[in-house]
């Protein structure tokens, strides 16, 4: 029969590849990891890891295991915060994961608020691009997350958030300033700057130069949406963020293309994962507050 102890010590060898590392983050003897596994197997009557002299790592019969038991462990985790808070042990935390566009712009006046009116509860907010937030929630990393409305992991709950047109931006003074709308063609003869693949405005950007042949000339990549800013409003290169970053930047302008984008934004949280009363409590005070 298996045991959540044993899943938690197969999860730790599996995760690390090392027997050595995962005894000392499970805070037990390597002697008694290395046994817990073995009889693990004897359990299943089957080989998890192949032993290497330099590596560990899963047969064919763990990597089938390591998926069931992520989310056996994950439950089990769920179980525990929904006795805890029965219990009245913590006083709640949301961990939100947001792109940096909504994190700067959208949640500071939201988290206030929020604070204000929930002084006990904790809020972590991680900063990602929205294809990490979808793994980070689907492996119980997160709670709610914000992310591109498209193309949405069945294991996802969502709750539309808001919608925001995508814009050109260059800075005040830029030659196309002026201009009503910006072509496709014209935007990729720019040199620009943009975050790196895997937030939702670069990925817009790489999926629109595949489909209409059109070179990207990109001279800057970064995370930091900050350095982002100061370089377009210096002109040393132009990008494409969402309206509501131009509606707070006053040495900016956002051109629309004229094939206007427009991205649907979602709250999303597992189906099958725990929300605490603090989760629940965020998700209803963010709808309310849009």
């Amino acid at each position: 029969m298996l045991e959540s102890k044993s899943l938690r010590h197969f999860l730790a060898v599996a995760q690390f590849g090392s027997f050595t590392q995962a005894a000392k983050v499970l805070h037990i003897a390597q002697p008694a990891l290395s046994i817990s596994i073995k009889k693990l197997e004897q359990t299943l009557e089957l080989v998890l890891f192949r032993r290497g002299e330099k590596s560990i790592t899963l047969t064919e019969e763990g990597k089938v295991l390591f998926e069931h038991a992520k989310r056996i462990t994950q439950q089990f985790e769920d179980a525990q915060l929904a006795m805890n808070e029965l219990k009245g042990l913590d006083k709640g935390e949301v961990r939100l994961g947001a792109p940096s566009m909504m994190g700067c712009y959208f949640f500071p006046q939201v988290v206030m608020a929020f604070k204000s009116q929930f002084p006990n509860l904790k809020l972590t907010i991680i900063d990602a691009g929205t294809a990490s937030i979808r793994k980070m929630l689907l492996n119980g990393e997160l709670d709610i997350g914000v992310i591109n409305h498209q193309n949405v992991p069945e294991d996802l709950e969502t709750d539309h958030l808001l919608s925001s047109e995508m814009l050109a931006v260059v800075g005040k003074e830029h030659p196309l300033a002026n201009q009503a709308s910006i072509s496709y063609q014209e935007f990729f003869a720019q040199e620009l700057i943009m975050f790196k693949s895997g937030y939702f405005h670069r990925d817009f950007i790489d999926a629109t130069s595949q489909k209409y042949q059109l070179d990207s000339k990109i001279a800057f990549e970064t995370n930091l949406l900050p350095m982002i800013l100061s370089i377009v409003k210096q002109e040393f290169a132009i990008t494409a963020l969402l309206s509501l970053v131009t509606e707070h930047e006053k040495d900016l302008v956002g051109i629309p293309f004229k094939q206007p984008i427009t991205l649907n934004l979602s709250l999303a949280w597992r189906k099958q994962g725990y929300l605490s009363k603090a989760d629940r409590t965020f998700i209803e005070f963010v709808k309310r507050y849009v």
